[in-house]
């Protein structure tokens, strides 16, 4: 009997043992290019670490904005039409496929400063994935800004460090008001850019794009957000573009550290996996960051 009961005791113990260190989570994300960017890194990440196992599916369309995904679940349940999944799902059919863990939601960037335009959509979403999903545990993504250069900023004529306090506040209010909490990517792009010993800050008036022969190009170092990048034009001509809006590869492993360490509640400093493109000294750091970012969210 004795021997029974401890033979009981050394299998509870192993079980709770292995239960805290084994996870397998499925993850789908209702969102737009700001979270499709989590297929460069995040799987690698999350499977770097001993135990933890990850299966995620991406129901996006580039730059949609909450309004329009709502607007595509409420002409799918109309017209029985088939928009997510290349046309052949319906999001609740995607919703229901799989046992998901959790599903992510957020408000496109060019909205994301907008407080006002999250509701009623990011409530009616909120509630279908509810009803659809019912076990899934529902996060928002608070997205980032745009880089110090982008074109957009001029035209609603605020600075990047604008841009990140009203998106902040918004998605700060959103939650709130939905009552579950968000994946701070976008605190953690600030940390990022306020670590970075050569921050970038050029603005778009110092940047002429036109004086560059290729395969030259303007620095890029100083933010984990946009890239400059050579490509053809329709006359086959190659032109220099600059993309000031979303991550780059850098940024990429941020987010991805960012989400395993919300998701997954553990450190993102136990990930192993580094990119090739990156140093072991510059993936410590954005792990480093992205614990930081979590942890000052817990602490609001």
């Amino acid at each position: 009997m004795r021997r029974f009961k401890i033979l009981f005791f050394i299998v509870v113990a192993f079980t709770a043992t292995f239960s805290v260190f084994a996870q397998d989570l499925k993850v789908l994300t209702i969102g737009n290019s700001f979270s499709r960017s989590l297929k460069t890194h995040f799987k690698k990440a999350a499977e770097s670490v001993d135990g933890c196992r990850l299966e995620i599916g991406y129901a996006c369309f580039g730059g949609c904005e909450l309004d329009r995904h709502w607007r595509y679940i409420q002409k799918e349940e109309k017209e029985g039409k088939k928009i997510y999944g290349g046309g052949k799902s319906t999001l609740k059919e995607i919703l229901q496929s799989k046992k998901w863990d959790i599903v992510t939601i957020q408000q496109a960037s060019h909205k994301s400063w907008i407080a006002d335009s999250y509701f009623p959509y990011a409530q009616n979403i909120l509630d279908y994935i509810s009803k659809n999903c019912p076990g899934a545990k529902v996060y928002i993504q608070q997205t980032w800004s745009y880089r110090s250069d982008s074109p957009m900023l001029s035209s609603w004529n605020i600075t990047q460090e604008q841009m990140y306090r009203r998106l902040s506040q918004a998605y700060d209010l959103a939650a709130k008001r939905l009552g579950i909490r968000q994946i701070p990517t976008g605190l953690a792009v600030e940390l990022a850019r306020k670590a970075i010993p050569d921050r970038f800050l050029l603005s778009r008036k110092d940047i002429d794009l036109s004086k560059y022969r290729y395969p030259d190009m303007p620095s890029q170092s100083g933010d984990v957000v946009g890239k400059f990048f050579w490509k053809k034009d329709k006359k086959a001509q190659m032109r220099l573009y600059a993309d000031t809006i979303h991550l780059n590869s850098y940024g990429e492993y941020l987010q991805a550290c960012v989400w395993f360490a919300a998701l997954y509640n553990r450190s993102a400093t136990e990930i192993k996996y580094v990119p090739e493109n990156m140093s072991e000294a510059q993936a410590i750091s954005f792990r480093e960051i992205a614990d930081r970012a979590v942890k000052e969210y817990k602490g609001k």
